[in-house]
């Protein structure tokens, strides 16, 4: 399993800096959190291989078991009631316009509901 090669590579590379920061004299306090730090910036450049084929197995882990996004009941409600709002806002033609005016004339730029009543556009 790539997942528990990648932690324990991980633990590894953290240990054998907590080591040589201790044997360098740093104490414990500050050599777990300089070994911390130090472990996972070198995770990050030395373990990309790993670290790929454990997200790769993990996403196809996911898939083959068809996880999707589990929402409670009322968060699943609030969901659909902003969808419903979105949906609601919008027009054909794209979003409409911040102050409620329908949205903007794609040849002129202008909304069409410009012009103040009464006055020629």
């Amino acid at each position: 399993m790539p997942v528990v090669t990648y932690s324990l590579l991980r633990l590894a590379l953290f240990v054998a800096c907590l080591a040589g920061l201790v044997l360098a004299g740093t104490g414990w306090l500050l050599g777990v959190v300089l070994a911390a730090l130090l472990a996972a910036l070198l995770s990050y450049v030395l373990l990309a291989g790993p670290r790929d084929r454990a997200a790769l197995w993990l996403q196809a882990r996911s898939e083959a078991r068809g996880d999707r996004p589990r929402l409670s009941r009322r968060a699943a409600e609030d969901a659909a009631a902003e969808d419903a709002a979105v949906d609601a806002s919008t027009t054909p033609d794209g979003p409409a316009a911040p102050d409620g005016r329908g949205a903007p004339d794609r040849a002129t730029g202008t909304g069409s509901e410009d012009a103040a009543p009464g006055r020629p556009s």
